[in-house]
């Protein structure tokens, strides 16, 4: 899928039918960017539900400190759209650094989540951190970000993969100088190393989970973007499960402008 969280003249409906043409499915973003409604408001669920028709979908939590009654509606949300919700801890509650002494919200959303059959992925940050709220919370999944794992100076993409692939059902795919977490597209020249992209999929494979990843990449997704980062991964890296392109996909050519 394709984590889709910039706007551009599109609309919702034609962004859904671009990636669908391609084989994409699509991770939404919480809100248009510029507004503060969130496209997860129970008003909103109808034109979702029909503009991914046939995608596989993920939902990436609210970051506005949300209530446990929007968290309710955004797990609700998920869902009707079966998909899951990728979070931050900040949005379960848990201030980065947090000792873990406080958990009553995450707990309270953990249980909604567990109720509506959702799965929860965690979005990499420390990797300490990650660990410890994993082990409080069994049905808690991650989310492994290939860029937050390349800059992290404590830690090196390895050790991030053998922590977290047991758990990992969810992929944000992006690249960085090892600087800064820039959202290049996968393959970048000078960015994480081949042999990183070869470890962390050699690692999958043998936990066997069933795992979505998403191109996370900034500004906004022209095909050219879309073909590179797909090139890389399953031309050159060879990786399993490359998105089919529908009949026709041609004539929903990406025209931004």
């Amino acid at each position: 899928m394709v984590f889709w969280w910039r706007e551009h003249p599109l609309s919702f409906e034609q962004e859904c039918d671009y990636l669908r043409s391609l084989g994409f499915g699509i991770e939404l973003w919480p809100n248009l960017r510029g507004q503060n409604e969130c496209r997860y408001e129970r008003r909103n669920w109808a034109r979702l539900q029909s503009a991914t028709e046939g995608m596989r979908v993920s939902l990436r939590s609210r970051t506005d400190s949300p209530t446990l009654e929007q968290w309710e509606e955004q797990i609700q949300c998920a869902a009707l759209l079966g998909a899951n919700v990728v979070t931050e801890p900040g949005s379960l509650g848990i201030p980065d650094g947090a000792e873990l002494n406080g958990t009553g919200f995450a707990a309270e959303v953990v249980r909604m989540a567990e109720a509506n059959g959702v799965t929860v992925c965690l979005e990499t940050g420390p990797l300490p951190t990650l660990l410890h709220i994993g082990r409080e919370f069994d049905s808690l999944r991650y989310c492994l970000d290939t860029g937050f794992a390349h800059i992290d100076r404590e830690h090196s993409f390895r050790e991030y993969v053998d922590a977290l692939a047991p758990r990992v059902t969810h992929l944000h795919l992006t690249d960085n100088y090892g600087k800064t977490d820039d959202h290049e597209p996968p393959g970048l020249h000078g960015g994480i190393p081949r042999e990183n992209w070869d470890y962390l999929l050699d690692v999958l494979d043998r936990c066997d989970n069933e795992v979505t990843a998403s191109f996370e990449m900034c500004p906004c997704m022209p095909s050219v973007m879309i073909r590179q980062a797909s090139e890389y991964l399953f031309d050159v890296l060879k990786w399993p499960n490359r998105p089919e392109k529908q009949a026709g996909h041609d004539r929903l050519a990406y025209h931004p402008t």
